[in-house]
């Protein structure tokens, strides 16, 4: 069975460098993984340098490891284009046009980003059979906490939407043939047909995110990553979906013993405030803190993210299995 990972957090704390980490340290312990970029900004190119596009790519040097990166804005217009596809083959010539006017004012406002996104999700997930651990590099926090909110929101629309439509068949029925004859338009409604199918996609969404998957979040030892990441864990809690783990990214290495100076003095002093933020985190945080990783002078890539991917205890069993404990 798959098990899907999402390493969460704000802009630029690190999510790319650890969730790559986290898919080779899942190679290296027999996995076969897919590490999926969905963040805007693409870094997983850079981490493994070789582009990747919207489907699996085996990536070099890695046997048993492929990634790819997911680009919102284009989703956006395939899911625009499949919609228009869709509800022209169901409307008449004369309604096609203002649709169409509809559909691109709707693909503006809020909301249209992450729908987009998410039904890319929902194919990523249910096509990952080749994978034993899809990892899920998201874009920041807000966002991904908007995407990963939307089945339960969206299942709840669409029974409202459906109990609508059936309501309006009726008396469309009642008007045209009585209550006398059976009723044959609401067993083959083409838009009944589609809401259904929306949810049960929406259910398979729901389902895999609360049985199958597990979300860790990555942050700086700075106050606001710390507060945004106090934030992102409450509100995963209520949408039933709790954090696993928390990532420590980006920490001040200390320097020797006998080094002085300007520099020296300066980097203990934000290794002394990094080390009480941490306590903070260790102390206030209800999640267990499963990696703790210091800055590197270089980029992250190649030697060095195989040392990123060690420093990391997240185990490799699925959720709720009775060997699979982290840290």
């Amino acid at each position: 069975m798959t098990e899907f990972v999402f390493f969460g957090g704000k802009g630029g704390v690190g999510k790319t460098t650890v969730s790559s980490a986290h898919a080779l340290q899942c190679v290296e312990g027999g996995l076969e993984a897919l590490v999926v970029s969905t963040d805007p900004a693409h870094s997983t190119a850079d981490v493994f340098d070789q582009e990747f596009g919207d489907e699996p790519k085996p990536v070099e040097g890695y046997e048993g490891l492929s990634a790819m990166e997911i680009d919102p804005d284009q989703e956006v217009q395939d899911h625009l284009l499949n919609l228009k596809r869709q509800l022209n083959s169901q409307l008449s010539a004369t309604m096609v046009n203002e649709v169409d006017i509809q559909l691109e004012m709707a693909h503006q406002t809020p909301g249209a980003y992450e729908a987009a996104l998410f039904d890319r999700f929902v194919d990523v997930m249910r096509n990952a059979n080749p994978y034993d651990r899809v990892v899920f590099d998201t874009s920041p926090t807000g966002a991904t906490l908007r995407l990963l909110a939307l089945p339960d929101l969206l299942e709840q629309w669409i029974d409202r939407l459906m109990a609508k439509r059936r309501r309006s068949i009726d008396l469309y029925e009642k008007a045209a043939i009585g209550n006398r004859e059976p009723r044959r338009v609401m067993d083959g409604d083409p838009v009944l047909a589609r809401l259904r199918e929306r949810k049960e996609r929406f259910e398979f969404a729901g389902e895999v995110l609360r049985d199958d998957a597990s979300f860790y979040l990555v942050l700086n030892p700075d106050q606001l990553s710390i507060r945004e990441t106090e934030r992102s864990i409450e509100t995963l809690s209520e949408a039933d979906l709790p954090v696993r783990g928390l990532v420590v990214n980006r920490l001040t290495p200390e320097p020797d013993p006998d080094e002085e100076g300007r520099g020296a003095r300066y980097l203990r002093t934000r290794v002394e405030t990094e080390r009480d933020r941490l306590e903070h985190i260790e102390r206030e945080f209800d999640v267990p803190v499963v990696a703790t990783i210091e800055t590197r002078t270089e980029e992250v890539r190649g030697r060095l993210l195989e040392d990123v991917a060690n420093e990391l205890e997240i185990a490799l069993e699925p959720a709720g299995s009775p060997s699979a404990t982290s840290g």
